[in-house]
């Protein structure tokens, strides 16, 4: 698709200057540690993800939507042999490739292999709107592969991977935004879309907090899953975000991308 790349980039780059201004207007909670040396890492290991991507962008042309483009050409997957209304194959690919992130980030906590990855993300001792974009290279990768299998078992139209990768990059913005909502609306938005209240319960340190609230956009997953957790026992003030080791090393480049190779 022409210029989706740049539609994209765009997007990205408008909601996090909208959040990162809302989250210094109303902040949840008390910074831990500086935010100059957690940003200049979690940015920087953005800017690895994208360059990785890129490198794999050579061999497969545009990743998902490429895959998306192929599958339709090619008459694969499940959508390309419905004759359903092109609004209702758009709700049922969103929605699909919603709950299947929803089973993958689980999957990332139950597999030690994945985990190892997956802890550089929950490392972060703060949770602000550059924790939605620390992730380590090799996690990335992967979640990419996966993401390419789904839409050629799917047959996702180009334009629905289109929308819900903005929409993905959106709410993962939105949802790590160390943000103070009212609590009725809090209450109001968390019946459809994961919260940053709710997701912030994901990053406690508590294992069994963490392991809850998995969902990426939508918040009835963890509801039907029975993996919903409302707020942390301690309360979002004094719950601790990250893990049972944590101290500021994560805030160090080199550490975080070694982090997956070797115990803390």
């Amino acid at each position: 698709m022409e210029h989706e790349a740049i539609l994209r980039l765009g997007i990205f780059l408008g909601l996090f200057a909208v959040f990162a201004c809302a989250e210094a207007l109303a902040p949840r909670r008390a910074r831990t540690c500086p935010r100059s040396r957690r940003w200049i890492t979690n940015v920087t290991m953005s800017v690895i993800n994208t360059l990785t991507l890129r490198l794999m962008a050579v061999a497969m042309p545009l990743l998902a939507i490429g895959a998306a483009l192929d599958a339709g050409r090619n008459g694969w997957g499940l959508l390309n042999r419905l004759d359903w209304p092109g609004w209702a194959e758009l709700l049922l690919a969103v929605l699909a490739l919603d709950l299947a992130l929803w089973a993958q980030h689980l999957l990332t906590h139950k597999w030690p292999l994945l985990w190892r990855l997956h802890r550089v993300h929950h490392a972060d001792r703060d949770m602000d709107v550059t924790t939605a974009i620390r992730f380590h290279p090799v996690e990335i990768a992967l979640s990419m592969l996966v993401k390419i299998g789904l839409v050629y078992l799917l047959g996702a139209d180009a334009l629905a991977v289109l929308l819900f990768e903005i929409l993905l990059n959106g709410t993962a913005l939105f949802t790590h935004a160390n943000l103070a909502l009212p609590r009725r609306l809090d209450a109001v938005l968390r019946l459809v879309i994961v919260t940053p209240d709710m997701h912030r319960v994901h990053h406690s340190r508590r294992r069994v907090e963490h392991d809850s609230n998995y969902g990426f956009a939508l918040s009835v997953w963890d509801r039907l899953f029975g993996t919903y957790r409302a707020r942390p026992d301690h309360g979002h003030d004094r719950m601790t975000i990250g893990l049972h080791w944590q101290d500021d090393r994560p805030a160090r480049l080199d550490w975080s991308l070694t982090l997956p190779f070797r115990d803390p």
